[in-house]
């Protein structure tokens, strides 16, 4: 039978080497303040609630977050609906959308901040803000 004291050991190395490969989320650099983009908008559906994200958060369907292909995690971006101007701000967090013709992908409640759940997908420009 192992010891405490390695059994303690074991347990804080094996701690370290998981944090260790999480993600940290990060900030854009400079150059891409600014950066505008145009395309479909959807939201995550409610099946990935609470599932780990590209960065390593866990998809809360209450925040305001989304999912762009490139964009550096923690990157602040303004989601406007080009139909209302209804806009919402989120942080990015996680890789996609994987569809053509999508930009970004949102959490149901940023979605609906711009628009109605049942329409699905809506045309929007969006611009990394901070």
């Amino acid at each position: 039978m192992p010891k405490p004291a390695s059994l303690f050991c074991l347990l804080l190395c094996s701690a370290a080497l998981i944090s260790s490969c999480t993600t940290i989320p990060q900030r854009s650099s400079p150059e891409w303040i600014g950066f505008t983009e145009t395309g479909g908008a959807s939201f995550y559906a409610m099946r990935y609630q609470f599932q780990a994200t590209a960065s390593g958060e866990r998809l809360n369907q209450m925040a305001s977050t989304a999912a762009h292909k490139e964009l550096p995690f923690g990157t602040m971006v303004r989601v406007t609906n080009i139909a209302n101007g209804e806009s919402v701000v989120v942080k990015i967090n996680d890789r996609g959308p994987f569809v053509e013709g999508r930009v970004i992908d949102l959490t149901r409640s940023a979605f609906s901040e711009i628009a109605d759940t049942s329409v699905g997908v809506v045309q929007v420009e969006i611009v990394v803000i901070e």
